[in-house]
């Protein structure tokens, strides 16, 4: 199995509009794909302007807030690319297509690393962190997958949030719960929703 990276992915459209979106990239020797599923902005996107960026966010609130609908994250521009990256990362690479794999279901772009910068120091792992990203991930495949084990791996993957997560990954978490149960109504009575510390 390829080894695949949780990002964010930054492209933009022709008229430089930024479109930020959750997205493992997929690594091949130096290379890195991306591969949306349709239809997706990203997809035109990366036609019109065959760039990307993908950051390390230093804050767990830009997964989760992008799988909920808050995509109003700080960008800043790249150093050899014409697209911006998340401004709030512990890294980031810049990417230039360099072959697409054209498919009616999810297309792949093969992206090739012009330049990698580090932002801060990364201090250590914090479970929660995992767990709202995993929730992240679970949370745009409940189309996909059977509503009880959705739930069970929420409420395995809560115990971590409850045990270790500070302020902001108790909020990205509650979006997320906020998610699942407005999509399942399995959920409602479920007890996602972590309290404040």
């Amino acid at each position: 199995m390829p080894l695949i990276l949780e990002t964010i992915v930054t492209t933009v459209a022709a008229d430089g509009a930024v479109h930020l979106v959750p997205f493992g990239l997929i690594q091949d020797g130096e290379d890195f794909w991306v591969a949306p599923f349709r239809p997706s902005p990203t997809i035109a996107n990366l036609e019109a302007v065959p760039f990307f960026a993908a950051a390390v966010p230093a804050d767990i609130r830009v997964i989760a807030g992008c799988v909920t609908g808050r995509r109003d994250w700080a960008t800043v521009p790249c150093r050899a690319i014409p697209v911006p990256r998340l401004a709030e990362a512990y890294g980031h690479m810049e990417l230039q297509v360099v072959e697409v794999r054209d498919d009616p279901v999810r297309p792949r772009f093969r992206g090739r690393v012009m330049q990698a910068h580090a932002h801060r120091p990364f201090l250590g792992h914090n479970r929660a962190v995992n767990a709202v990203l995993e929730a992240a991930i679970l949370s745009t495949r409940l189309h996909m997958l059977n509503p009880e084990t959705v739930l069970a791996e929420l409420h395995h993957h809560r115990i971590a949030v409850e045990k270790t997560a500070g302020p902001a990954e108790r909020e990205a978490w509650n979006w997320i719960a906020a998610k699942v149960v407005a999509a399942l109504p399995q959920a409602a009575a479920a007890s996602l929703v972590v309290d404040d510390a």
